[in-house]
């Protein structure tokens, strides 16, 4: 289905409800952000900038507008103009849903609906509200955020009271397409070594999410499921030369995670491991033109922040990945160290500062930039500054 025909229709659905009504009735109510960053690496280029030579081409602006129609029905729309080197460069829509909660047992949501998997998918759209410049790479990679974050298709959400003294289960279910566009970061490489699929790759998700609410205040455990079927689009190698199809294996995605957050302490830890294959079938190539690709990742990252003052908080993560189909070597595997700090100057205005050290090459570095090949080593320093309303 047309996106924009599933978030006009999401739109719609309230707009009946709402013709006869004022706007105060409505309670329209439109936020956004924007934000500027600045990144410098030492030894390699990363997310496609220029960064050894220090690059500002970081640039993101957000709004999104709600309303409520009804007392049980809620409606909004966000769009996104996102720059990072050479992802982005255009204004895209984040998501486009009507929700409807019924009770706090049960709720549904149509359009293009954000998938709750992990445990930051649902906010790594909302720079304002975590302190770090860039989530861990490792389960989420800025370069497919765009891609990661919603699905044109529903969910449906509830939460559950266990009983004296076990908390409370909160629930998702959903599912819907999901397209990797053209441009997405997972295509890079491809792209500038002459593999280009015009229309991305497209396929169908469904995934579950549990969040087991403990009955120690503060404390969340939970697991999500993300199985796609298989997604196969056409791909064209050697720069048009030859033409065929390449295919995404179904994948099967388990994540586990748990967060903990008291006064100043927050700490969080998530694990996350993606299996499947990835396959190119050129049929002028005969059996030379069928590449398999095996995918075995795991991913895992663990997190503490501080919040120093009202204003200062700081915070460290532990970020990794390792390709277990990926021959030994710097390609194998990224490890990120990361400092971070941000300071809120008002309800409006903050800034952030983070460092990373990264061992491995296995994520954030494209080919052309990078022409003299890659150390297995680099230092990354983010400096940004954001405005919200």
């Amino acid at each position: 289905m047309n996106r924009w025909m599933v978030a006009t229709l999401a739109l719609a659905l309230g707009g009946i409800s709402a013709a006869a009504q004022s706007l105060e009735d409505l309670n329209i109510q439109i936020h956004g952000y924007a934000t500027q960053g600045f990144l410098y690496t030492t030894n390699n280029n990363i997310l496609t900038t220029t960064s050894s030579n220090g690059s500002p081409a970081w640039t993101e602006a957000v709004v999104n507008v709600g309303a409520q129609p009804m007392p049980k029905l809620r409606i909004g729309v966000q769009a996104r103009y996102f720059l990072l080197g050479n992802y982005g460069n255009a204004i895209t829509l984040d998501w486009a849903a009507a929700d409807y909660k019924v009770n706090d047992k049960f709720g549904v949501r149509a359009g293009k609906v954000k998938a709750p998997s992990g445990l930051f998918n649902e906010t790594q759209d909302i720079d304002p509200s975590y302190m770090w410049s860039l989530l861990p790479q490792s389960i989420y990679p800025i370069g497919s955020r765009n891609s990661q974050l919603a699905v044109y298709g529903g969910v449906v959400y509830g939460t559950l009271k266990l009983g004296p003294n076990l908390g409370k289960l909160a629930y998702r279910g959903w599912g819907g397409q999901v397209t990797l566009g053209p441009g997405d970061g997972y295509f890079v490489n491809e792209v500038e070594t002459g593999t280009n699929l015009p229309d991305g790759l497209n396929g169908v998700e469904n995934g579950t999410a549990l969040h087991w609410l403990t009955p120690l205040p503060g404390l969340m455990a939970g697991a999500s499921f993300i199985r796609t079927n298989t997604w196969s689009d056409p791909v064209t190698v050697g720069y048009g030369t030859y033409k065929g199809t390449e295919t995404l294996n179904p994948l099967n995605i388990p994540s586990y995670f748990a967060k903990y957050e008291k006064d100043k302490v927050m700490v969080a830890a998530e694990f996350e491991r993606d299996t499947g294959s990835a396959l190119v079938t050129l049929p002028a190539l005969g059996p030379y033109g069928i590449s398999l690709t095996p995918i075995d990742g795991r991913a895992w990252y663990a997190m503490a922040s501080y919040k120093l003052t009202d204003k200062l908080t700081a915070g460290v993560y532990d970020s990794q990945y390792i390709s277990h189909k990926t021959p030994l070597g710097p390609a194998r595997y990224s490890k990120d160290w990361t400092i971070s700090g941000r300071y809120d100057f008002n309800q409006f205005l903050y800034a952030k500062a983070e460092e990373h050290i990264v061992d491995g090459t296995e994520w954030g570095y494209d080919v052309t930039l990078n022409a003299g090949g890659l150390k297995p080593t680099t230092k990354l320093t983010i400096l940004k500054v954001g405005v919200s309303f």
